[in-house]
């Protein structure tokens, strides 16, 4: 079994994020009039990059430090939260938070923990084959399926235009990267705090300072970890 860290995005969060989209196309050379021409021959992979993780606490830096031990270079998995809250279609228009509730008699769960509510509600409206770079999206509470992020399983996603309105909710729209996962027809889609599973991008990506007054901030690059997808379609991982 894959073990998988979750990085505790409320603990060591970062000043600023940056989530990018990496493009994989392939130059035919120059033409005569020296113009280059460039083919898009894949959907591409992401990037993440943590800025100014700032650790003031004991506390943090045992976290990072068991990060980094159980990472162990660019071989450890994570699935690292991409921040979306700038453009996360809340249904309201505003940014609104993650609600954590009661059952409808007011009891919690057994260990006190209460139900996570999603801001956002969007479910995969059609069976998304491995692949797929087209998908059919229902807004159960949502303002827009257009220009958005989404994680399904820590695969990680970005919606473009929309290609048709299927219904008053429901909408296909093209993405990127393809599915690295089959996402069945009625999958819940996280969109309040997506995720995407990574690999550090660098053995020395976890290194830390110390300084005198203990307040140090570091930045972290990730790579997404392709390399797991492409093992789990041919069954080398469970």
């Amino acid at each position: 079994m894959v073990e998988i860290i979750k990085w505790p995005h409320r603990l060591l969060e970062p000043a600023k994020t940056m989530v990018s989209i990496v493009p994989f196309t392939r130059s035919g050379g120059r033409t005569l009039g020296g113009i280059e021409r460039n083919i898009k021959s894949d959907r591409g992979f992401v990037r993440i990059t943590l800025e100014d993780v700032t650790l003031f606490t004991p506390a943090m830096r045992r976290t990072w430090n068991a990060i980094e031990v159980q990472l162990g270079g660019k071989t450890g998995l994570v699935a690292v939260p991409a921040w979306s809250f700038d453009s996360a279609p809340y249904a309201s228009g505003s940014r609104e938070p993650v609600a954590y509730t009661t059952h409808s008699d007011g009891a919690p769960f057994s260990d006190g923990s209460r139900y996570r509510q999603a801001a956002v509600d969007i479910q995969m409206a059609a069976f998304a084959p491995l692949g797929a770079t087209v998908v059919t999206l229902r807004l159960n509470r949502a303002s827009s399926a257009a220009g958005i992020r989404f994680s399904y399983q820590h695969g990680l996603y970005k919606t473009g235009p929309v290609i048709e309105e299927v219904s008053g909710n429901t909408f296909r729209v093209p993405i990127s990267p393809a599915i690295r996962m089959a996402i069945p027809a009625g999958a819940q889609l996280e969109v309040d705090e997506p995720t995407c599973l990574c690999h550090l991008a660098d053995d020395r990506g976890m290194d830390l300072s110390l300084s005198h007054d203990e307040i140090d901030a570091a930045t972290v690059d990730f790579v997404e970890a392709v390399d797991y997808w492409n093992d789990l379609a041919l069954g080398r991982v469970a």
